[in-house]
């Protein structure tokens, strides 16, 4: 089968669907799971931390802002760091930039970027330009090179040292290109992400100062206070808690927030915006931020979206653990759908399915990714893929779909990618695949099959069981694939690193086959290089049906299962025998189809 790039194109842009309460403190639950954390934490580990001032002055006339940042920054590592690195997103949208570039010479371009970026004028680009930086009041000598600004540091910055950082800088919000921007393709005024210098992360791997060309972000943990000053006819949405509206000079307001315990702070303003909230019991509130212009059918969809996000909210919060800050906001912005801390920015002018279906998916990415932080670079299969996953499974609940496998568009898309010779490990940087549609296939459906799969490998209960112990102890943290099968081997008690590299790390493909039935006597083999257990349906001349269950030797284990459990499986044998009770009419790999075997055709057999 060949790989075909238009559909798996829209396929990725279907999947790229990617507020206001006043408050003083952190939530209750933020508090206790920092203490939980702290108790459990894994021996050794550490992360860096970052508290951010920033107050922020927009001209909404010419889209520009000015804006000064106090950053105190906290060396958890056991590093001496020499240099610091920032930031500088808004700078991928200039002519000739490595996004410009990049989408210009690739296969497949994503066709909300093209060659826009290229025809840009100079008052429609985006830019941050750093004014002056001060290492605790000294200055420092730094180089903006691409959407990166490199410091170097007056004095170092030892082991639990924590330094502060002032800038003063410059900005101009671009016109809407890609996720960030201003006036988008719906009206939305300033979808503000990814708009201010941002500490880039020091972790055990070192510094991750990549630049933005594509894909998406990685963030250090800390506390958000910023005061935004904007027109006062401006209804404005997004991360944290209101503390403060007030009155400032020629015709502006000044809106104070703050927001504990987060990675990011995006917002996003209109003068049309309508504001809805709901409160979900014993939940957080919910803010609905969308254009009161919107045809209709499209109004009604936004008030009909409400009472569902309520349902999502509570879906998440019941399958992988407790929602921990006060208010999440959907808000109509952006260029599809797009994750962020306390909110998502969507577009708005989509049917109710669709409307819905992108608020599961960004709603689902509060857990995936930003409270279980992976790198998203790095690991985008672990942030799309399980997003993927699991509201896979919201949608078919709220929704009352009532689909015979939630998960059967994510392994057709995986198994098509397995067989069009496009496929790239996961392992593969974000910004390093061939074609973008490769880039989705695996980050969408193979990183959610990862998960699937999974659970048919050592148990739907171990599964759920995993997932729920995964958040309870990799939340506000940056968990890597390795944290996530560790997690799984304890809630089993099962070898699954083999999983890990096989399905993570390689392009090996699984596929078994039914060889021989010899009356009693029934032969498989291995045809592709990846093992996995067995689950063997077997039907009896004689009418009856027994089910059988084969385990991998390499697992040293067996999931829970009804089925008849025989000798174990050693991958490096081709071929594997075994006898049934009575005389066999048909042989059945996989009945219920929980592996991703990219050839069905020769899972059956019958004599």
């Amino acid at each position: 089968m060949k790989l075909n790039l238009s559909i798996f194109f829209l396929l990725l842009t279907l999947l790229s669907f990617g507020n206001t309460i006043v408050a003083t403190s952190n939530s209750t639950y933020i508090k206790k799971q920092n203490a939980f954390n702290q108790q459990n934490s894994q021996p050794g580990y550490w992360q860096q931390h970052v508290d951010y001032k920033m107050e922020i002055d927009i001209n909404i006339n010419n889209f520009q802002y000015k804006g000064t940042q106090a950053l105190v920054y906290t060396n958890n590592s056991p590093d001496t760091l020499k240099r610091v690195f920032y930031h500088l997103h808004l700078n991928a949208f200039q002519p000739g930039s490595e996004m410009d570039v990049r989408s210009r010479t690739i296969a497949d371009p994503d066709r909300r970027v093209g060659d826009r970026i290229s025809k840009l004028k100079p008052d429609e680009i985006g830019y941050i330009k750093v004014n002056s930086l001060t290492q605790n009041g000294t200055s420092l000598s730094y180089k903006t090179v691409g959407t990166i600004l490199e410091v170097d540091l007056n004095q170092v910055i030892l082991p639990r040292e924590s330094v502060n950082f002032n800038m003063n800088f410059d900005a101009q919000v671009p016109v809407q290109v890609r996720r960030t921007g201003r006036n988008s393709s719906e009206g939305v005024a300033l979808s503000m992400t990814q708009w201010y210098p941002k500490m880039a992360e020091y972790d055990f791997e070192g510094w991750h100062a990549d630049p933005y060309i594509a894909r998406e972000f990685h963030g250090v943990w800390g506390d958000f206070d910023v005061k935004l000053t904007i027109d006062k006819n401006y209804v404005v949405g997004g991360t944290g808690y209101l503390q403060s509206e007030t009155a400032a000079e020629n015709g502006k307001k000044t809106l104070h927030y703050i927001a504990p315990k987060v990675h990011d702070f995006t917002w996003a303003a209109d003068p049309d915006f309508i504001h809805d909230s709901v409160s979900v019991p014993n939940g957080p509130t919910l803010h609905f931020y969308y254009k009161k212009d919107l045809a209709p059918e499209y109004l009604d969809n936004w008030k009909k979206l409400q009472p569902k996000t309520v349902s999502l909210m509570q879906y998440f919060s019941d399958n992988i653990g407790g929602y921990p800050y006060e208010q999440y906001s959907v808000i109509q912005g952006g260029d599809g759908g797009m994750e962020y801390a306390m909110c998502t920015l969507i577009t708005g002018e989509r049917n109710f399915g669709s409307l819905v279906g992108v608020t599961a998916h960004e709603l689902a990415h509060t857990w995936f990714q930003f409270l279980l932080a992976t790198n998203e670079s790095k690991h985008e299969w672990m942030d799309e893929g399980f997003t993927s996953y699991i509201s896979n499974l919201a949608m078919d609940a709220v929704m009352d779909q009532n689909r015979e496998n939630p998960q059967a568009g994510s392994y057709r898309g995986y198994i098509s990618l397995a067989l069009s010779g496009k496929e790239q490990p996961l392992t593969t940087h974000a910004d390093r695949y061939e074609y973008n549609a490769a880039y989705g296939a695996a980050a969408y459906s193979k990183g959610a099959v990862f998960l699937a799969q999974l659970g048919y490998i050592m148990g739907k209960i171990n599964l759920e069981k995993t997932i729920k112990k995964y958040y309870r102890d990799f939340a506000f943290k940056h968990p890597t694939p390795n944290d996530l099968i560790r997690t799984a081997e304890k809630v089993s008690g099962m070898q699954l690193g083999w999983y890990l590299i096989d399905f993570g790390q390689t392009t090996n493909i699984i596929d078994y086959g039914v060889s021989e039935i010899d009356n009693t006597k029934i032969t498989l083999e291995r045809i592709g290089l990846m093992p996995m257990p067995l689950d063997v349906s077997v039907r009896y001349v004689d009418g009856t049906t027994e089910d059988f269950y084969i385990p991998l030797r390499m697992i040293r284990g067996v999931k829970p299962t009804s089925a008849t459990i025989v000798k174990d499986w050693a991958w490096a044998y081709p071929t594997y025998t075994f006898e049934a009770a009575k005389a066999v009419e048909s042989v059945e790999i996989d009945p219920k189809n929980g592996m991703a075997d990219v050839d069905k055709t020769n899972n059956i057999k019958s004599i």
